[in-house]
């Protein structure tokens, strides 16, 4: 009898683990949607502040691996085999965190759209805080594969390190169609349904292959 109660025990428990595997192994937490949703919200804005306020082709100073779009997402996974969607969104969140600030360092203080981006990069944070407080700790601590390393390791380099060659000259505009539409994708989840982005790079790379 004592056997047979600890067999439905284990039993259970692994029925148990099985049903939660899709909700532990999500891309995507629930609790992150509200706030991409609402960055993604003041992202539909981006054209009045990015460009109306700025004189014509102007352009920012960034390292060229922080001009992260579509293709360089869909490159990433062709070239690591069985690549976890979890590195590429921390390298989202690596690669746009310098962006941002970037973008904000170049604008006087009473620049028109400094209170928009200020208010954009605050939005992101809390995007960050809730990707950080809805992943254990160890997630965050393994090892890199070796493309994503080497990518995040120049994102890292010390500015005065970095050789000329690897910069790159992009427009805010750009930069933050590059943030709206690399977030679409990578946290696609959060933005499925009726008003579903255009730029689902998830999908165009399973259609590739």
């Amino acid at each position: 009898m004592v056997q047979l109660s600890t067999s439905v025990y284990l039993l259970g428990g692994l029925l148990g683990l099985f049903l939660l595997s899709p909700v532990l192994m999500a891309p995507t937490p629930a609790s992150m949607c509200t706030p991409l949703r609402t960055l993604n919200d003041s992202l539909s804005h981006r054209r009045r502040y990015m460009k109306h306020n700025f004189p014509i082709n102007y352009t920012i100073k960034v390292h060229h691996k922080e001009i992260l779009k579509l293709s360089d997402v869909n490159r990433m996974r062709s070239q690591v085999k069985e690549l976890d969607e979890l590195v590429l969104q921390r390298l989202w969140f690596q690669v746009n965190q310098g962006v941002l600030k970037k973008i904000i360092r170049v604008m006087p203080e009473r620049h028109p759209s400094r209170p928009y981006t200020t208010e954009l990069e605050r939005r992101f944070k809390d995007v960050e805080g809730v990707f950080v407080q809805s992943h254990p700790a160890e997630v965050f601590q393994k090892d890199l594969p070796e493309t994503i390393q080497d990518t995040w390791d120049h994102l890292t380099e010390e500015p005065e390190r970095v050789p000329e060659s690897n910069w790159r000259f992009a427009s805010p505009k750009a930069l933050l169609d590059n943030l709206c539409h690399t977030m679409q994708c990578l946290f696609g989840e959060c933005f499925a349904g009726a008003e579903a982005p255009q730029h689902h790079c998830v999908s165009q790379w399973r259609k590739g292959r």
